[in-house]
This record gives structure tokens, sequence and C-alpha cells, in this order.
């Protein structure tokens, strides 16, 4: 039996060692990369009429071999920094056999989000839902001059929308 234990322990291991993400998946996941990091900014967003300032902070964080991108923000109201207005959590990865790019975006209240996710041919990235009360909401996050920048839109018919976010960050 010690013996059986440990060939399937060296098997394991050794499997593990070799272990590679596919072309694909790699290729894939580099186009954002770029993400990565600690990031620091500001930004508004709009909530009916009222808009408000807030301090962002974000943590971007490669898993899994390079396979799996995690986002974990934080939104600090800028008039009083001991308030959150903001806080969430994604989780970003490449379905090879879909051909497409798996986001689940968690906020602070629990709730969650399966969102669409595309990386543009220019380099941006889109990413959105549907959500029942505001209907389309997308945030396009693109990297300018090294800054990540994300407006958010919402849509009720898909054709004219409406901003509600702006925020700027610069890696820490």
């Amino acid at each position: 039996f010690p013996v059986v234990a440990l060939c399937c322990c060296l098997s394991t291991l050794s499997a593990q060692a070799n272990l590679a993400p596919s072309a694909e998946t790699r290729a894939a996941m580099d186009k954002i990369r770029f993400l990565e990091g600690n990031w620091k900014g500001s930004g508004w967003i709009r909530m009916g009429p009222q808009k408000h300032d807030f301090i962002q902070t974000e943590s971007v964080k490669t898993h899994a071999n390079g396979t799996v991108l995690t986002i974990d923000g934080l939104g600090r109201d800028a008039a009083n920094p001991d308030m959150v207005v903001h806080q969430a959590f994604a989780v970003i990865s490449y379905d090879q056999a879909a051909d497409k790019y798996l986001m689940r975006a968690i906020r602070g209240d629990g709730n969650h989000v399966d969102a669409d996710f595309v990386v543009n041919p220019d380099g941006s990235i889109v990413w959105g839902f549907e959500h029942p009360m505001a209907g389309k909401v997308r945030y396009t996050i693109r990297n300018e001059s090294g800054a990540w920048v994300e407006n958010g839109e919402a849509s009720r018919d898909g054709k004219i929308w409406m901003p509600f976010l702006e925020m700027r960050l610069v890696r820490e």
C-alpha cells in the first residue's frame, strides 16, 4: 500500500508540474493582463439626478497559472472617505471551448451578475449585462497612456446610451 500511495502522489505531482494553459487561453488572458496591479484614482457616478464623486482602488491579480484574473474594487466617497460607496469583486477567465471570456462580478451586498466580456481589436474592454430596472448596462475600459479609464453607460433601448460613471486610475 505505501508504494502504491507514493506512486499516486508522485504521478499527481508530476502531472501538476506539466500543467500549462493552451496557447489560445494564454493569448486571450494576455489581452487583459495590462489590468494586473494595484490602481488608485477618482471618478464620479450619477444615480438619479445626483452626481457623486468617489476615490477608487482596484487590486488586480492573476491566478491558476495566469488563466484567471481577479479584480477587487473599493470606492469611497470623496467628501467622506470613511464611507464606502461601492465594493465589488470580479473573476474573469477564458472559456476556450466557447471561445469567449467568462466574468462574474459580485457586489458588496452579495448580489452578482454573470456579465458579457469582450476585448475589442483596439484593446478596449467592454463588459456588461441586462438589469431589470436600468435596461442594458455596459462599461468600457481603455488603457490611455498607462491609465485605466472606465466609462459606464445605460440604455433602455440599446440605441441611446446615457453615461452614469467615469473613473480614471493610475498604477500605484
